[in-house]
């Protein structure tokens, strides 16, 4: 089982980007596009995610293993990774569980403690929606609206949306593992540390990463360093897409 990826760049200093919980790799696009002429860029999909193979189990050890046997398969020793949310989770796990080969890490606007499960609604509602009778990307919208406020969520989360051969709609998600498995999403990453470059990146209007998370910050990566990206929420990459490219570029061309 190997993750769906697209690759751009060149040279001998490589990075994986990792998007969050319902994304895919198109979502750090941007990124990839601001660091590729110095790097060879790795979008991935995440299990259960995009085109990614589908399997019942996710937890955040899989995960980083998963994102493990991509590198040895594209004969990576060493590389840098950026994750956003749920893929700066894995990003963690990676770096704690495999030390030696991170040359960077970046963490987008999540903190390595257990958060409380957020995002049940949301799965209900996705599962709710009836594919076989489903007769437009308008319907499934109305019935996420009922969870989901803001338009540019519902956009993104309805990208998951694809039309099979045969014209019906199905989920490239994995929506039944996820809500599975979600409680395991929701754990910290564990390992005995990871002393290499680190840096934090904090959407000033976001609560995922909190003072009192300083404390588990720095006793698993001491080393790390925290920006704050102002007037930006959660989704930072997308909302201020320069100030955070900027940071990423500069932060990796140390």
């Amino acid at each position: 089982m190997q993750l769906n990826y697209k690759v751009s760049g060149d040279g001998d200093n490589v990075v994986f980007l990792l998007h969050g919980l319902f994304g895919s790799a198109s979502n750090l696009t941007q990124l990839a596009n601001a660091i590729e002429g110095r790097f060879r860029v790795y979008r991935i999909d995440l299990r259960n995610h995009g085109e990614s193979f589908h399997f019942d189990t996710m937890s955040l050890s899989e995960m980083a293993d998963d994102v493990r046997r991509l590198a040895d398969a594209e004969n990576v020793e060493k590389l840098a990774l950026v994750g956003h949310s749920l893929g700066g989770k894995v990003a963690m796990q990676f770096a704690l569980s495999n030390p030696e080969r991170v040359s960077h890490l970046v963490v987008a606007d999540i903190a390595p403690v257990a958060y409380k499960p957020h995002h049940n609604e949301t799965l209900a509602a996705l599962r709710a929606i009836d594919l076989r009778a489903l007769k437009s990307r308008g319907e499934a919208d109305g019935v996420l609206a009922k969870v989901e406020s803001e338009l540019g969520v519902r956009q993104f989360l309805l990208k998951n949306l694809a039309r099979t051969d045969s014209g019906s709609w199905r989920w490239k998600l994995n929506l039944e593992a996820i809500a599975h498995c979600y409680d395991d999403l929701c754990q910290a990453p564990e390992g005995p540390g990871f002393d290499g470059e680190t840096l934090f990146i904090k959407g000033e209007l976001s609560a995922y990463i909190q003072d009192k998370h300083r404390g588990d910050i720095f006793r698993l990566f001491p080393r790390a360093e925290l920006e704050v990206i102002s007037e930006t929420g959660h989704w930072l990459h997308a909302e201020k897409p320069e100030a955070f490219n900027e940071l990423v570029a500069r932060f990796l061309d140390r």
